[in-house]
């Protein structure tokens, strides 16, 4: 009899069902969108702004204003260099996939046969490198300067024939050497000298324009530093700081057990910077913090304006389900004061209603989910350029939300059908 009622109450008020699973649909949408947008939403904003550089440099001890508080092991005195076949072990670390790109540097002061000065900067530009774990990868300058406005020319690419005798020179650079794509000049470092042919110019916007960018090996033999870097540009996945990032930056060896695994299991910049130093020898990493810093205050606002959309989608739905809701009581009134004078009692009734809201509630929210996750596919394809990912975390989450959502919207209502009296409803008073 039960469900015999609940169909035929269904069925009657089917316009006003369909209203309060589509007011359901629309706020289980908005929050599954959001939900599986704020999953994804950390790596995504971390890929659009590794765009505009590395987050993490390496540097030799004896470069480092940090130097004096590390202790060389066996008396030795570090260098004023890294050695070039550690730079891929940064890619053998805990957070190994976290790693995005990197490049090292290495730079020499160059003369042109007119005298002019200029700085020569060597590094990476498309390197592809393979693993010992068969993962193979290119990194470089090119990905990690794509800010870089090519003005003439092209980018420089090391596979192509005689890549060890061309170059890119930055405006400024070209300008005070009268350069251009396609120039040849002659250079002389402190080892060695090249006949270079520049195949770009590039506009940075900073201080790179006043120098000039060559293969790694190139500027080696032109300072005679065979094998040695200066410093490794690191773009890294992170995870923005809290107190035991921050304290854990400070002094790795004042966290607990507990403390120290859970810091060094999280992709913080400091833990990042930590495992760097633990593979390449007589080394210091160090975040970038105007990059760190604005990642972390970029995502965390992005963040809270997802939880907040959900939330204000989620109270706007259940104050349209407690209008159709009420509404719906309303007109029943009579209905409803006959089952109490036959002794229906309260909680049954209130039951009753409650199964047809849910049961519209499960289609409304199962409608709702998919439409927001095609919402969020949109959103991810539009605003970042790539799929997000549905994560079966959200669906518990949207599922407790709209039963939560439902049964707050149906509070006043129930609440009305409480003080329903049989003798007002059906004298007509």
């Amino acid at each position: 009899m039960f469900f015999k009622m609940i169909k035929g109450m269904l069925f009657r008020q089917w316009k006003k069902m369909l209203m309060i699973a589509f007011t359901i649909a629309l706020g289980a949408s908005l929050a599954s969108a959001m939900l599986s947008v704020l999953y994804d939403v950390g790596d995504k904003v971390n890929q659009e702004l590794k765009t505009y550089g590395a987050n993490i440099t390496v540097m030799p001890k004896a470069n480092s204003v940090l130097g004096d508080l590390y202790e060389i092991e066996g008396g030795e005195t570090p260098g004023a260099f890294l050695n070039e076949d550690e730079v891929m072990k940064i890619k053998t670390i805990f957070w190994q996939f976290n790693i995005v790109d990197f490049a090292p540097f290495i730079d020499t002061e160059v003369t042109a046969p007119d005298g002019t000065s200029v700085t020569a900067v060597g590094s990476w530009f498309d390197h592809h490198i393979k693993m010992p774990t068969g993962e193979e990868l290119d990194a470089g300058v090119s990905s990690m300067r794509s800010w870089w406005e090519i003005k003439e020319g092209e980018w420089l690419s090391e596979a192509s024939p005689g890549s060890e005798n061309s170059a890119m020179a930055g405006a400024a650079a070209a300008e005070k050497l009268g350069l251009s794509a396609g120039s040849v000049l002659h250079i002389k470092g402190p080892a060695a000298e090249k006949d270079i042919t520049i195949v770009g110019v590039f506009d940075s916007g900073s201080e790179e324009d006043d120098r000039i960018y060559l293969p790694l090996d190139t500027v080696q033999e032109l300072a005679d530093l065979d094998g040695k870097v200066s410093t490794i540009e690191v773009s890294a996945l992170t995870t923005p700081d809290n107190e035991l990032a921050e304290k854990a930056a400070k002094d790795p060896g004042s966290l607990s057990l507990a403390q120290y695994e859970k810091w060094y299991c999280t992709a913080y910049a400091s833990s990042i910077c930590y495992q760097i130093q633990e593979v390449i020898k007589d080394s210091v990493a160090s975040p970038v913090r105007q990059v760190a810093d604005s990642e972390g205050a970029i995502l965390e606002k992005t963040q809270l304006l997802m939880v907040l959309i959900t939330i204000l989608s989620l109270i706007g739905a259940a104050l349209g389900i407690c209008n159709l809701v009420t509404a719906s009581v309303m007109e029943r009134s009579q209905e409803i004061g006959l089952m109490k004078a036959i002794g229906a009692q309260n909680l049954s009734i209130s039951g009753l209603v409650l199964t047809e809201i849910f049961i519209t509630a499960i289609f409304g929210g199962i409608a709702g989910f998919f439409a927001g996750f095609g919402f969020a596919r949109i959103i991810g394809h539009t605003v970042f350029g790539s799929a997000i990912t549905m994560r079966p975390a959200v669906i518990p989450i949207v599922a407790v939300l709209v039963v939560l959502v439902t049964l707050i919207g149906s509070i006043p209502a129930i609440r009305m059908l409480l003080r329903l009296r049989p003798t007002e409803v059906l004298h007509g008073r």
